[in-house]
């Protein structure tokens, strides 16, 4: 297995035919607090939180740790990626005994959904992780419930492993491998 910590982070920026997947820097915050503030992005992901308690906490740089990718159209923040966080091996859904596994996690504004730029920047990231980290496998993690994000797992090639439930809903969880087609 390969220790996710020893990629070389940040990465060159990742640019895609519409898009640039880059380091956060200091004027994402705003649109990182608009993400988390929204019901409709925050619908299947334990809800939007308080605008004041997020002014407070979401720090001058947000998501500044390897593997956090901002997603940029036309120079704005849409989104963002996380994808080498490990999956925490107490909770259900694992490709591997001990789990520890890569997990996908992404978020978008509302104004930016239909567009395919969710499978676009993750398709994009899904390569850069290849390159990086080749054979390691990918898992993601959503609700049934969460049609949009079923859909662009079928899309990238995620295939699933299980269900279950957590957090009082049916999980879906699935894995994508290098060499898996994406996008």
């Amino acid at each position: 297995m390969t220790e996710l910590g020893l990629v070389a982070w940040p990465p060159a920026p990742i640019r895609t035919e519409r898009l640039v997947l880059r380091e956060s820097e200091a004027r994402d915050r705003a649109a990182c607090i608009e993400l988390a503030v929204s019901p409709e992005v925050s619908a299947y992901v334990g809800g939007a939180r308080p605008r004041d308690e997020l002014e407070r906490a979401v720090p001058e740089v947000p998501g500044r740790r390897p593997g956090f990718f901002v997603v940029e159209l036309d120079g704005a923040m849409i989104g963002f990626i996380q994808l080498l966080d490990r999956r925490d091996a107490q909770r259900p859904g694992h490709v591997r005994p001990e789990g520890g596994e890569a997990e996908l996690g992404y978020m978008f504004l509302p104004e930016v959904w239909g567009y395919g730029y969710a499978a676009e920047a993750c398709a994009a990231a899904l390569g850069w992780f290849a390159d990086v980290l080749p054979g390691e496998p990918v898992v993601l993690c959503t609700q049934t419930a969460n049609d949009r994000s079923m859909r662009l797992a079928a899309k990238l090639g995620f295939t699933e492993v299980e269900r279950f439930e957590e957090y009082g809903a049916e999980q879906w969880f699935g894995v994508w491998c290098s060499g898996t087609p994406s996008g």
